[in-house]
């Protein structure tokens, strides 16, 4: 459920809701994992479903920053 809600706002450009959904299908993995119920090939499975929604909210992150023109960048360059 989180996963798909976390794709379709990745295609929408919602960078931030979609992190959100990540950290959710994450936490949810997290507490089947630790209460048993998945088996090692499930685990590798989910792993391999969260990364790729981590990977798509990244990337989507950059783009979203890229267009942006990288606002905070000018303040990096000041600091050095």
């Amino acid at each position: 459920m989180h996963e798909k809600e976390g794709l379709r706002l990745i295609k929408k450009d919602l960078v931030l809701p979609a992190y959100d959904h990540c950290l959710k299908c994450s936490h949810l993995f997290n507490l089947l994992n630790a209460r048993g119920v998945i088996s090692v090939t499930e685990r590798q499975r989910y792993m391999g479903r969260v990364r790729n929604l981590a990977k798509g909210v990244a990337a989507a992150y950059v783009a979203q920053r890229e267009q942006m023109g990288f606002p905070l960048m000018d303040k990096v360059k000041a600091l050095k």
